[in-house]
């Protein structure tokens, strides 16, 4: 029987945290969800924890797009939700999503709350969220959730190396607005904490203007401080 959800997760040397990330998705496993990794290459444990502890585990190439594009045709589900290996999703999130589709939306993306008591996060949050109910776009951290057939029919994520968040919410604008939710998933600070929060702030900023203005999302992978494949 076709699950109504499948929840595909990419990840890459997750082992610290990913048996706890998993463990959050088995109340949404025991309604029906089915939840696939997607692993991109990792040196530790963490395909080994993907296996105990998801439906499915699989190895793809290196790369958010590549490894949910993978998750997504491993499981052909009414809906696929992309999911952050450090982002945790509401309780019921398997139910308003049920919702929004039912009510006409054919993809759509939560609020984000940062994992942080600083103050500047939860301003930077609150921005993310109200940038993506203006514009539309929705990043990674936000679950982004879409039928599986308009998925396909949009091409599923683009191949970049950077970006395809923005790339593939700029396709499915085309066939509709998309459900922007009240309920928050739960993302990691990490990567503001790392590397500096205002630093991380600008560079995104610069980042995006320059994706805007046709700059090659290799190069601004390489900026980012990715390696793309």
């Amino acid at each position: 029987m076709k699950p109504a959800l499948c929840i595909v997760v990419p990840v890459l040397d997750e082992a610290a945290s990913l048996t706890e990330r998993l463990g959050a998705l088995e109340p949404l496993r025991r309604r029906g969800a089915r939840v696939v990794v997607v692993d991109g290459g990792s040196a530790d444990d963490t395909f080994a924890i993907a296996r105990e502890h998801a439906d499915l585990a699989l190895v793809a190439p290196r790369g958010r797009a590549s490894q949910m594009n993978a998750g997504a045709a491993a499981c052909p589900a009414d809906v696929l939700l992309f999911l952050h290996a450090d982002t945790a999703l509401p309780a019921d999130a398997d139910h308003v999503i049920h919702r929004a589709i039912s009510s006409g939306r054919a993809w759509g993306r939560f609020d984000v709350h940062i994992d942080s008591s600083r103050s500047i996060l939860r301003v930077v949050g609150s921005a993310m969220n109200l940038r993506s109910r203006w514009s539309g776009i929705a990043t990674g951290d936000q679950a982004l959730f879409v039928q599986h057939e308009l998925f396909w029919r949009v091409g599923g994520y683009p191949e970049l190396p950077l970006m395809e968040d923005i790339a593939i919410c700029r396709l499915l604008k085309r066939h509709g607005h998309p459900a922007c939710l009240r309920e928050r998933v739960t993302t990691s600070a990490r990567r503001w904490e790392r590397h500096g929060v205002w630093r991380t702030v600008f560079l995104m900023w610069r980042l995006r203007a320059a994706y805007f203005l046709g700059a090659d999302p290799r190069r601004l992978a390489v900026r980012y401080g990715y390696r793309p494949r």
